[in-house]
């Protein structure tokens, strides 16, 4: 694969790192992610994925641009209220970066369609703002193999963990189930800072391009806690649980299940 002068004067600041280069940048090219959200999380993850030239990004997401979104979710602009997050998405892509393929599902995540939808990518990135989706991405990037970067915001405070399925732990290893429908405000119901969804999303992007480019030490059974009010990142160290529902030698969750909670569509 070769790049015209135009993609190389795109990448330069790429290229001349010796742990990217050419070599690496091709690697950025050929990859495939897949974004479940575009919301506070899937914006930041998607422009910045998009701009380092990762070559094809699927995101899926069934809601419409809502007025209150743009508070965080940079990707969308006031002129795409009402329209679908994942075409508002895909036109913004594109305006950065006309060498990405982005494919659009304008739909929700289900048990019944995970496993073939993500079937094609290399990587998965859970932008999402809800415990059913949470665990179904992490189950579903269980049973594939594929890697997965975790990300989760609320109020002031946000979180990122890398998930190297069979290798490093998974989050149910670390949280079992989901929470009982009420008991965890939603952030509909508690509030977010809009800025805290953009530092979440850069990491997690960040962690991406590692695992693509196949750099650096990913956050791999390690949880990483950001504190927005005293500017503080802490590191909580995880392992493999062997006895974890999904991803022990002997799991108990074989098949991927829908959890019923309300869920924040902001």
């Amino acid at each position: 694969m070769d790049f015209n002068e135009t993609q190389i004067q795109r990448y330069s600041r790429h290229i001349l790192l010796p742990e990217v280069g050419g070599k690496g940048q091709i690697k950025l090219a050929k990859a495939k992610v897949f974004i479940v959200g575009a919301g506070g999380l899937g914006a930041p993850v998607a422009l910045y994925l998009a701009a380092a030239g990762v070559g094809t990004l699927g995101i899926i997401d069934g809601d419409l641009v809502d007025l209150s979104n743009l508070q965080r979710q940079v990707i969308h602009h006031t002129p795409d209220l009402k329209k679908p997050k994942v075409l508002s998405a895909q036109e913004k892509i594109k305006a950065i970066n006309p060498d990405v393929k982005v494919v659009a599902y304008q739909e929700k995540l289900m048990a019944s369609n995970a496993l073939t939808l993500i079937k094609d990518y290399d990587i998965l990135v859970d932008g999402t703002d809800n415990f059913p989706s949470k665990f179904l991405i992490n189950d579903a990037a269980i049973f594939s193999g594929k890697p997965l970067v975790h990300g989760g915001i609320l109020r002031f405070d946000g979180q990122v963990l890398t998930i190297l399925p069979k290798k490093s732990a998974c989050y149910r290893c670390i949280f079992k189930s989901p929470p009982p429908p009420g008991v965890v405000p939603s952030c509909q119901e508690a509030g977010v800072l809009g800025a805290l969804a953009g530092v979440i999303g850069t990491i997690q992007a960040t962690e991406v391009l590692k695992l693509i480019l196949n750099i650096g030490d990913p956050l791999a059974n390690r949880l990483m806690r950001y504190d927005a009010l005293q500017t503080g990142f802490r590191e909580i160290r995880v392992r493999r649980n062997p006895n974890c529902l999904v991803c022990s030698d002997q799991p108990q969750i074989t098949e991927l299940i829908d959890y019923q909670q309300e869920v924040c569509r902001t």
